[in-house]
């Protein structure tokens, strides 16, 4: 009889043990969707997790129908952001997963002004680049043009004008160097 005791007794505390690791396991949290830019899906481009301190917790990139999926998530809310080619924020979500619910699915759009801000700024970082002088004015307007949703003229102006401020060192008309007057 003490012998079934101290084995049902060692039985049910094995079992205690073990029910953390499953709600560990149960904790995980999933993150999928679709990124769309302004002619469809947008493949192989970064899509980063943040947490609500900005820290990247997870990371995927997306396949050619613009799908992505970033697993290992613990509960709690996400912006969910897409990063261009260049580094700039070209579109972003936000994602919620509570205890219970650990999959969320969004879909992100990049706007056109957040891409052709992208595109200036990876324009004007490598001329920057080579001058040898960068600044981050336009990666500023990019991403400020990746959270509006609407392509205003501003918008478009802030982010060429950006560019060409971190172009200009590259051009000089200071001196006339063929000679001639």
């Amino acid at each position: 009889m003490r012998q079934l005791f101290a084995l049902t007794a060692m039985s049910a505390l094995a079992v205690a043990q073990m029910s953390p690791l499953g709600a560990q396991a149960a904790a995980v949290g999933i993150v999928s969707g679709t990124v769309n830019g302004t002619n469809g899906a947008l493949a192989a481009v970064t899509v980063q997790a943040l947490d609500a301190s900005g820290a990247i917790v997870g990371s995927a990139v997306t396949t050619a129908t613009g799908g992505f999926s970033i697993t290992g998530l613990a509960a709690g809310t996400f912006t969910i952001q897409v990063v261009g080619e260049a580094g700039a924020v070209i579109g972003a979500s936000t994602a919620t997963l509570v205890e219970g619910a650990m999959l969320a699915t969004v879909t992100v759009n990049a706007t056109a002004a957040a891409i052709a801000a992208a595109a200036t700024a990876a324009t004007a970082s490598t001329a920057a680049a080579a001058s040898g002088a960068a600044t981050g004015a336009a990666t500023a307007a990019a991403t400020a043009a990746a959270t509006s949703s609407v392509l205003t003229t501003t918008a478009v102006v802030a982010a060429v004008g950006a560019a060409a401020a971190t172009v200009a060192p590259v051009i000089s008309v200071n001196e006339d160097v063929s000679g001639s007057r």
